[in-house]
């Protein structure tokens, strides 16, 4: 797409509640998930949205405790404790009501809920590690990092009950089909050092391009590192965002006017994030979007002194790092 972008240099503070929020957005997304399809078997087996109470009160309770660092991390710490209960409780349901195993819409909302609580127990684990390292860079796999993407996206077009499906082969795409392509570029040949804040990020980015694209639309990225930085782009054919609200977008809880209508289960939070992220690591953000035409976003971070090849730092930078690191 041929876009003017628009460099974002700044948006209001926020608060120690919604700073911490906002760094576990990934997991009030999935929670929101959770309590969804919670709720549909609940109706499905006693058209209750409540019947499985003890699971929705769980998730609740998790929910509310994502703006308390702490809190957070104890649930992060206990996120077997939540699988098993919510397993538990839907095993139970399910055995409580007679041919409900067999019965198509219950059994695809069960494979869903089985899904998103295996990737709660991803993100769990990447919380405890970032509280651990905070801006630590960690080296993937190039084909276990997309597949994991697939992963998520998997889950994505789970959540829909048919109503889109996802592919990767533009050779396998229906006319109503979303067609992604994630490209991954290393430094070095088959894997790419990320920190695990800019993967969530990145997770973020897509799910929200997806989210404001029509089905049978695209979604391209790319990520790449090289000697001296990492840069993510990723570009979407969807509904665009108002040229005069570009800006106002990345602001905490703020949605462009013209998907003020769109049902979603987030809470407006991806752009911010991936703002402040990418201004925690020292870089820059851009966003080019056009109403109808679709939206690029883009980010670029130096990547920290002690990954640099010594051939591409200046001599003063590796003067730097010798007093840094010595």
């Amino acid at each position: 797409m041929n876009l003017n972008e628009v460099e974002i240099r700044s948006i209001p503070s926020l608060d120690a509640a919604d700073s911490t929020l906002l760094n576990n957005h990934s997991l009030l997304n999935l929670l929101n998930v959770l309590q969804g399809e919670l709720s549909l078997v609940g109706l499905a087996l006693a058209n209750d949205t409540e019947f499985l109470q003890s699971a929705l009160n769980r998730c609740a309770q998790i929910e509310r405790d994502l703006r308390d660092p702490e809190a957070t991390l104890r649930h992060a710490e206990r996120a077997e404790d939540l699988l098993h209960e919510i397993d538990g409780s839907l095993a139970m349901a399910l055995d409580a009501v007679p041919g409900s195993k067999e019965r198509t819409d219950v059994r695809e909302s069960a494979e869903n809920i089985r899904s998103v609580l295996e990737i709660f127990r991803v993100r769990a684990r990447e919380i405890l590690s970032r509280a651990e390292a905070p801006e630590s860079w960690v080296e993937f796999r190039v084909d276990q990092l997309v597949a994991d993407f697939r992963q998520v996206f998997a889950a994505i077009e789970q959540n829909s009950h048919g109503r889109y499906r996802i592919t990767f082969n533009p050779n396998n795409r229906g006319p109503k089909d979303y067609y992604v392509n994630f490209q991954v570029e290393g430094a070095r040949p088959g894997y790419v050092r990320v920190p695990l804040i800019i993967k969530d990020v990145i997770r973020d980015l897509m799910a929200n391009a997806r989210k404001y694209t029509k089905p049978g639309g695209t979604i391209s990225a790319l990520l790449t590192e090289s000697a001296d930085a990492l840069a993510f782009t990723v570009e979407d054919t969807g509904c665009g965002i108002p040229s005069n609200e570009i800006e106002q977008v990345v602001h905490f809880g703020v949605r462009g006017s013209n998907v003020a209508h769109h049902r979603t289960l987030g809470g407006g939070f991806g752009l911010t994030k991936a703002f402040l992220v990418t201004q925690q690591f020292r870089g820059r953000f851009w966003i080019a979007s056009a109403l109808d035409v679709g939206t690029r976003v883009r980010f670029e971070v130096p990547k920290p002194l002690a990954l640099v090849s010594p051939a591409n730092q200046s001599p003063s930078a590796r003067a730097c790092e010798l007093l840094v690191f010595a």
